[in-house]
């Protein structure tokens, strides 16, 4: 049992290990005042100014910002409405194809995706004239279509098991259906639509395949953008930028952390009813 113990804790350690030094090695060389982004050359922060005066990385940087705000949003919205469908309307018509049709861009290869949708956005094009380009707007299309199927299957397994007395006792004192979505479904499924919400941001922030397909020559993503120059090289201004993202991401995490300990606290001491 020792012997096991110990074997476990050891690849346990070198997963850690593996995930998070190359990520410390890289945030160190973000204040490396030499050229070279594999060369140390002392201790600087020439290279975050650098970014700051980087017009084209802060502007792929806040395109990527404007879209995954946007495309998240819609997807929550529209995925939370294809998960209270297939959660609440019970057997109907096509009810096989539609969730075939959620399941499908989570199963999807995102060459293919992105290959399709690329072709659609051309035909359109051709037929009525619209998109005139691709670009943000196109993106942002591509985004919704993949990031809502994961939001409509985070919202439907809170579906899934949530007690639905609360609407029929709410219903039973005369609340219509639409009062009682509003007061009572929504906000219990609040919580799983935030998390939907949150994976759609990410999922559309981090996309590179989609987004090749989908962008026109005008519109670069940032992550479109450090594809092209890890290409040509990592220059330290990667190294700056992904420092920058890592500490705003662990900030979050931090602070989303401590609410939750600290909800955890008021409960036990019954502050909070649950």
């Amino acid at each position: 049992m020792r012997r096991t113990s110990t074997f476990l804790y050891s690849v346990l350690c070198f997963g850690y290990a593996f995930l998070y030094i190359p990520i410390l090695v890289l945030m160190a060389y973000s204040f490396n005042s030499a050229r070279l982004a594999t060369v140390w050359g002392g201790f600087s922060t020439r290279w975050y100014s650098a970014l700051l005066d980087n017009s084209q990385i802060l502007d792929a940087a806040l395109l990527s910002l404007e879209i995954a705000l946007v495309s998240a949003t819609a997807a929550t919205v529209l995925g939370t409405l294809a998960a209270l469908g297939l959660n609440r309307m019970g057997q109907y018509r096509g009810r096989t194809l539609f969730t075939g049709m959620i399941a499908a861009p989570l199963v999807m290869p995102e060459v293919i995706t992105g290959l399709s949708l690329l072709l659609l956005f051309v035909s359109l094009q051709e037929l009525i004239g619209w998109p005139s380009s691709r670009g943000a707007n196109t993106i942002t299309m591509a985004h919704i279509t993949f990031s809502m199927a994961y939001v409509a299957v985070i919202v439907q397994s809170r579906l899934a098991s949530m007690d639905e007395s609360l609407e029929e006792a709410a219903m039973d004192l005369g609340g219509r259906p639409f009062a009682v979505n509003m007061d009572i479904t929504l906000p219990l499924i609040m919580p799983a639509m935030a998390a939907g919400w949150l994976l759609a941001f990410t999922l559309s922030l981090d996309d590179l395949v989609i987004s090749s397909f989908a962008a026109g020559a005008g519109a670069s993503t940032l992550p479109m953008l450090i594809f092209s120059k890890v290409k040509l090289g990592v220059t330290p201004e990667m190294n700056a930028l992904a420092t920058i993202i890592i500490g705003i991401v662990t900030l979050g995490v931090i602070i989303a952390g401590w609410m939750m300990l600290r909800q955890q606290r008021l409960l036990a001491r019954g502050q909070v009813k649950a």
